[in-house]
């Protein structure tokens, strides 16, 4: 536990990837098996269940400080953290030792096991472990209890320390790491088993992940070396068909068997082979996201959702066939086969995904600008000599989005962020102008975090201090008399929302200082932007 909590100190307090890499090499190499596969585990980004909830600790922590509920509140809000808050008030004057026994013994004993005990149970072996940690121990031990450890390590990061320490490449741990596992020494030494270890046949491998296109699409070089696909707006998936059956995947590494069964059934006529793809709710042609959603959920599928909510997979490469890994081979030859393997399947679940063709990259781009009536993000673009990689590698693959939506909104209530932002206020619900209304009122329609620039966050926060209507414990409502232009994804009607209306992944542009409030966008306006891109 003590070498974890050296490591997790070291990986907190530098920016450097090398340093990281360097401190996670150092740890693997030196670690037991068992408390190197939970490092693994917890460092690769997989969360325990939450055994007790932040509530309860809170109630907790007062009992044991002796401090009124309403300070431990504060200080929560303030430090904006609840396994640090809960070290710093715990502190004491006592010279506490160095932590002793192994990670493994610590998460499987004195988290895990809290699963067997009644409350007043845990709350002694919680406040006892409280009272006898030294603080960064302490504050590890919180973070393992609510499930939030993040210290700025990617999966990617971890992948290439444990590498580093064999000769196998990481390609290879990658696909090991991805899907279910359990974070025992067994499982830790066969990460490095080069001969031995089978992989499991519903495994999936490592997506391959876009990034965002930047400079104009010229640089890129001739557009005959590149295929370009529309950008679909649905669920990233892995489709695994093999004789012994059929496995769906999602990008978050969730099984998504018994979601989507029109999927499975059209797998059955496939041959052996692992398809990437999109799943999208469609009929005749693409339906709106908010369709989509209404299967996403949903783990089992009855008759009348079916028939109202069909779903295809549009695949666009292939991964594996007839059990040869096919990643390395250019996507010139992945597209020829996939093309050959899906040639008649039309009308079918399973689909290839549309190339879109263009002379040059001016008439590419006349094709986006059609890409919302279509219902689409934008394109993809995908060099076609490029093998298929894991995770977000720039270069070969870029996704060339087009311009979101946007309105200008009334900042209406405000509440402090998270980590080093949670004694500022940055955390905003806007609202927009009822132009139907007698008196002028102001109807929520989407929350966001803080877009701004540092400068411009701690002038707002002066300004919402200064100028709140009311408190409601976190929150203050304001004065309207700000507006922030927020850029949105999707536009779509939501009975859950007073507006009528939600908003996909809002956030703000910028604040709009030029603009006065009685100039903001109404509720009317929001509404024809639903009337011609919403769903």
């Amino acid at each position: 536990m003590q070498a974890f909590a050296d490591l997790y100190a070291e990986l907190d307090a530098t920016t450097r990837t090398q340093v990281k890499l360097d401190a996670l090499i150092a740890y693997f190499r030196s670690a037991p098996p068992a408390d190197a596969a939970w490092a693994v585990y917890i460092l690769a980004g997989r969360r325990m269940r939450r055994l007790i909830g932040p509530r309860k600790l809170r109630d907790w922590l007062a009992e044991a400080t002796g401090l009124p509920d309403w300070l431990v509140e504060e200080s929560y809000q303030h430090v904006g953290d609840l396994a640090e808050t809960i070290s710093l008030l715990m502190e004491d004057d006592t010279q506490r030792s160095a932590v002793e026994g192994s990670l493994a013994s610590w998460i499987e004993q004195a988290v895990l096991g809290l699963r067997t005990l009644d409350e007043q149970q845990q709350r002694e072996h919680v406040l006892a472990h409280w009272r006898s940690l030294p603080r960064p121990a302490c504050f590890l031990y919180n973070k393992l209890l609510t499930g939030s450890l993040r210290v700025g390590v990617s999966r990617g990061l971890v992948e290439r320390a444990l590498a580093a320490l064999t000769e196998l490449p990481r390609a290879l741990i990658a696909r090991r790491l991805i899907g279910e596992f359990d974070p025992t020494a067994e499982f830790y030494n066969a990460l490095f088993d080069a001969e031995h270890r089978e992989e499991s046949e519903g495994q999936p491998y490592p997506f391959f992940l876009a990034s965002p296109l930047e400079s104009e699409p010229e640089t890129l070089g001739e557009l005959h070396e590149w295929l370009a696909e529309w950008k679909w707006d649905g669920i990233r998936a892995q489709l695994i068909a093999r004789p012994s059956g059929v496995w769906v995947w999602s990008r978050g590494e969730e099984p998504m068997n018994g979601r989507f069964p029109e999927v499975e059934a059209a797998a059955a006529d496939l041959p052996e082979v692992v398809l990437d793809g999109e799943i999208l709710a469609w009929d005749a042609e693409v339906l709106p996201f908010s369709q989509m959603q209404r299967r996403i959920q949903r783990k089992t599928v009855g008759p009348k959702l079916l028939r109202e909510v069909p779903v295809i997979f549009l695949a666009y490469d292939v991964l594996e066939y007839q059990q040869q890994d096919w990643r390395e081979r250019p996507l010139r030859e992945r597209r020829a086969l996939l093309e050959q393997l899906l040639a008649d399947n039309s009308g079918k679940a399973i689909r290839l995904s549309p190339s879109v063709t263009a002379n040059d990259w001016p008439a590419l781009a006349k094709q986006r600008e059609g890409s919302r009536e279509r219902m689409v993000e934008g394109l993809m673009l995908k060099r076609l000599d490029s093998p298929y990689r894991s995770g977000r590698v720039r270069g070969d693959w870029w996704k060339w989005k087009i311009e979101p939506l946007t309105i200008d909104a009334v900042l209406l209530y405000a509440q402090p962020g998270h980590g080093r932002r949670a004694n500022l206020y940055t955390d905003y619900t806007l609202a927009v102008r009822d132009g139907q209304a007698e008196t002028e009122t102001y109807v929520p329609i989407a929350k966001a975090y803080s877009g701004l620039t540092d400068k411009e966050i701690q002038k707002l926060d002066h300004w919402i201090r200064r100028n709140t209507v009311e408190k409601f414990g976190p929150v203050r409502s304001l004065k309207p008399e700000h507006v922030l232009e927020i850029a949105f994804e999707g536009i779509q009607p939501s009975p859950r929302h007073k507006s009528g209306i939600a908003l996909r992944f809002p956030r703000i542009v910028r604040w709009r200082q030029d603009k006065p409030v009685a100039e903001a966008d109404t509720l009317e306006q929001v509404k024809a932007l639903l009337s011609l891109y919403g769903g």
